[in-house]
């Protein structure tokens, strides 16, 4: 776990499909996932985020959690299985690129990336409203801070030709940054959102001819 990157002070060693299929046992919990996040375990914390209900979520807890973060792989488990359902969400995206605080600033750019793939019925414009946002912090060389607002910046790219073009229009601006980690971010999400998968849609799949 240290060799990628994940703290495991307090980790019991409970793999992701053992927590998935626990999670699925208890169902959803509101009650039960504040005990399990109090525990300050690992696993029982990546456990909450899977048993609490997102409708429930107030914006009061998900910055008493997000003051919790201590990994990546916490921050990205809770915002992606959790955080991005809750009726705050955007409000959150919008507020934590602004903190200080490693893993909140990544917090913040992980639900803009968990956005871009489970918002379907979201308009251009809310997601462009986050592009001053990875502008302005893709000068943070902090590495889980950077990481994070590449993939905000990939992913927004990827939704449709209109946000596609606006994020290389970005990108490029980045990469001719003379800040390192703003080149890093603009060149990394250059090479995905000029690739072929990005640029061109696939085709529709054919139905199957069944032989009579």
């Amino acid at each position: 776990m240290a060799r990628f990157g994940i703290r495991a002070t307090a980790a019991l060693g409970v793999s992701a499909p053992q927590l998935k299929a626990i999670a699925r046992r208890a169902g959803k919990d509101h009650e039960l996932a504040q005990k399990l996040w109090a525990t300050g375990l690992r696993e029982a914390r990546h456990l909450a985020a899977l048993v609490d209900d997102p409708s429930l979520v107030t914006p009061g807890q998900m910055d008493r959690w997000a003051r919790d973060f201590d990994s990546w792989d916490l921050t990205d488990g809770v915002c992606g299985h959790l955080f991005v359902y809750a009726p705050a969400a955007w409000r959150k995206a919008l507020q934590w690129p602004h903190r200080k605080e490693e893993f909140v600033r990544r917090a913040g750019f992980a639900l803009m990336a968990w956005l871009a793939v489970h918002a379907k019925e979201a308009s251009n414009k809310e997601f462009e409203a986050f592009l001053p946002l990875v502008e302005e912090y893709a000068t943070d060389d902090r590495n889980f801070v950077k990481k994070a607002v590449n993939s905000a910046l990939r992913q927004i790219g990827k939704r449709n030709e209109f946000l596609r073009k606006q994020s290389l229009e970005l990108a490029t601006r980045l990469q001719q940054s003379p800040d390192a980690a703003a080149r890093w971010v603009g060149s990394d999400a250059l090479r995905e959102l000029k690739s072929r998968a990005v640029r061109a849609p696939a085709p529709p799949r054919r139905k199957a001819v069944r032989s009579r």
